[in-house]
């Protein structure tokens, strides 16, 4: 997960009152409320996967476009912002509101019950809209903070993150209730978002030239040694992030009956517990980044969350409190690492087209996790049960950390975090 914007030319800006250091915290917090309440939407469908197959007989091809669609259109909402250069045309606040609020129409349009196809494209349109409320978001940030920019965007993906888990809270909640109760909640809160963008969230005092994305600018990124290995190191951060978001309840519903704690509401709130977890790893990723480097920090988290990958295999028949420590620390380490991806790419890369650099980035990355969350029911069929499915998630991180641990070693890593590489 990378930002779309980008910062420039602020680096050797300091901060220093105390009554704006307080107005910074306090935006940053706004700002993550907001970025919470409109993410529901990312994985509200996901959720209650198991009614809507019921409910409308769907195939195990579009139970994978619930999220699958989300992600393309996310791609396609963020690529084409960037060629018309959006955030740098509206302002950013009524930017995000706006397609907070489109995310929430998007989502509402799943009561209407469309049927199989108008699913997948509610889901792609809500996925599109997203693209203008988690990008934009970054650079609105970056605009308060120079700093300390390693833990302000840990704190973005941390609301990111506790957002995508509120779907699966509220379908723990209701419990045998209506599905359609879990759209409403997060309809409702991703109105509430757009409406806190809209009357609260303003741009900081350290505003930023344009981001552009020049398509002709894409062959150096790929000639940039150190830019690659960031995003190698990103892509085997992707190759496992989404997957298991997407596919976790149904691994837990799976685990929690051959355990025989079989329970819905018990396995929507473990997935819950382990994707929201994921707040405290980014706050973690954040701190740690600052203080020791980003290529450290982000490999680190890779070896854990892979171990994790490997080691949920052996512990799903149980016992269940020691499934539940293994998903809970690999909802913390798995997200950890996302910011200081994006934040890398700001400083290694040309500042006349980071812009592009991180459109790369992300382009790749969420393209990656379609055809990642279409393979795991896949593999989980042809191994006959969900145990060792995540198996294939493996190599991802192993991979991503060996490029940041190579990044390391290139002097060009000096110019990231502070000298701390």
């Amino acid at each position: 997960m990378a930002g779309m914007t980008l910062w420039r030319g602020t680096q050797g800006m300091a901060q220093g009152a105390p009554a704006e250091d307080a107005h910074r915290w306090r935006m940053l917090f706004l700002l993550c409320l907001a970025l919470v309440l409109s993410l529901t939407t990312w994985f509200s469908a996901t959720a209650i996967t198991p009614e809507l197959k019921a409910a409308w007989h769907l195939s195990g091809a579009i139970e994978a476009w619930l999220t699958n669609g989300v992600q393309i259109g996310f791609v396609a909402g963020a690529l084409a912002s960037s060629l018309v250069n959006l955030p740098d045309i509206v302002r950013l606040n009524r930017l995000m509101a706006v397609s907070a609020l489109l995310a929430a129409v998007a989502n509402a349009w799943l009561l209407t019950q469309p049927g199989p196809v108008g699913l997948v494209v509610a889901r792609i349109l809500t996925g599109a809209a997203l693209a203008g409320v988690y990008p934009p978001a970054l650079k609105l940030v970056s605009t308060w903070f120079v700093r300390g920019r390693g833990l302000a965007l840990g704190a973005v993906i941390g609301a990111l993150t506790l957002g995508s888990s509120l779907p699966h809270l509220f379908r723990a909640l209701t419990g045998s209730l209506d599905w359609q109760l879990v759209v409403v909640a997060a309809t409702v809160a991703t109105f509430t978002g757009a409406a806190i963008f809209w009357f609260f969230a303003s741009e900081g005092p350290y505003p930023f030239g344009k981001a552009i994305f020049d398509p002709r600018q894409i062959g150096a990124v790929f000639r940039n040694r150190s830019l690659t290995l960031v995003n190698i190191g990103y892509l085997g951060h992707m190759w496992e992030l989404y997957a298991m978001w997407a596919w976790l309840l149904a691994y837990a519903r799976a685990a929690l009956e051959a355990q025989q704690h079989a329970s819905p509401a018990l396995a929507s709130l473990l997935t819950f517990l382990a994707i929201a977890a994921g707040l405290g790893g980014c706050l973690l990723g954040g701190v740690l980044s600052d203080r020791f480097g980003r290529s450290l920090t982000t490999a680190g988290l890779m070896i854990v969350s892979g171990l994790c990958a490997l080691a949920v295999g052996f512990v799903f028949d149980g016992p269940l409190w020691l499934f539940v420590l293994v998903t809970v620390a690999w909802g913390v380490s798995i997200v950890g690492d996302s910011a200081q991806f994006s934040a890398a790419v700001t400083e290694l890369g040309d500042r006349r087209f980071v812009g592009t650099a991180l459109s790369v980035q992300l382009g790749l990355g969420f393209a990656l996790t379609v055809l990642v969350i279409w393979l795991i029911p896949q593999v989980a069929a042809l191994l006959g049960g969900w145990r060792w499915a995540f198996l294939l998630l493996v190599p991802g991180p192993f991979i991503g950390a060996a490029a940041m641990l190579a990044l390391r070693r290139l002097p060009a890593a000096v110019k990231m975090a502070g000298g701390k590489r």
